[in-house]
């Protein structure tokens, strides 16, 4: 069974194409690819983000409040109406992450957050998480506001199954056509030889990893997908041919 609650915290880093190569050389050592990750090709995640008519959960999300929560459903490639999806609450405090989860089918969650009525419970769903998730909808008036999706590579350590690195490329992002089944387009964040690698950890990081992050010069980034869609959108940053963003990946 996929896991459905988790307590990490998620180091971020923007790299150029180069560097990922040469960090993924570096970690095949310790750590195994993701068994989606067939013949070494990246698996697409896609997205649904919810927010209120105002966009204050995102608002309040870039301010970088102590604390902060949002509301998503998750599927991988362009799932079909009776395909298991994720419905994620994920909440951030003091830099910690806690995210809860559960699986319904794609129309399942269409409808569960149509009607704010907890579907008829089947093996494969969580009732806790479901109802922790009919409470933040109890708050917040929510809306599909954004579809994001991106093509990731992940790796797990082979001792410590909580240590995770995965790297995302071909982020891209659309305002329209809020359906994980409407298919998979949007506007691109990002050149192509640019990739955010996220450190996912419970403990403290491996110094191995530490090392190779050090003979890399790669150092962590504060960033947030829908976080920079939002800034592009209401016009305070364009990052994707930013000479600062240059100068972080190099």
């Amino acid at each position: 069974m996929a896991k459905e609650v988790f307590n990490r915290v998620e180091n971020k880093y923007i790299i150029s194409a180069a560097k990922k190569n040469s960090i993924i050389a570096a970690l095949q050592e310790y750590m195994e690819a993701d068994k989606y990750n067939i013949d070494g090709r990246p698996y697409t995640i896609s997205n649904i983000y919810y927010d209120t008519k105002d966009n204050y959960l995102i608002q309040n999300s870039v301010s970088k409040p102590v604390y902060k929560e949002k509301l998503r459903l998750r599927g991988y490639g362009i799932p079909k109406a009776y395909d298991l999806v994720f419905l994620e609450i994920k909440k951030k405090y003091k830099g910690v992450v806690n995210k809860r989860r559960t699986r319904l089918s794609l129309e399942e969650a269409k409808q569960y957050i149509k009607t704010r009525e907890i579907p008829e419970i089947k093996p494969y769903m969580n009732l806790q998480v479901l109802r922790e998730i009919q409470y933040f909808m109890s708050i917040y008036d929510l809306e599909a506001k954004l579809y994001l999706a991106y093509d990731r590579l992940a790796f797990f350590d082979k001792n410590d199954g909580d240590f995770r690195v995965s790297f995302d490329t071909n982020i891209r992002t659309r305002r329209y056509d809020l359906n994980l089944d409407a298919g998979d387009y949007g506007e691109k964040m990002f050149d192509d030889d640019i990739w955010l690698m996220e450190v996912k950890i419970n403990k403290n990081l491996p110094l191995w990893f530490a090392r190779v992050l050090a003979e890399n010069e790669v150092y962590q980034n504060s960033f947030s997908k829908y976080g920079t869609e939002y800034a592009r959108l209401v016009g305070k940053g364009r990052i994707e041919h930013s000479e600062e963003l240059r100068s972080i990946i190099l």
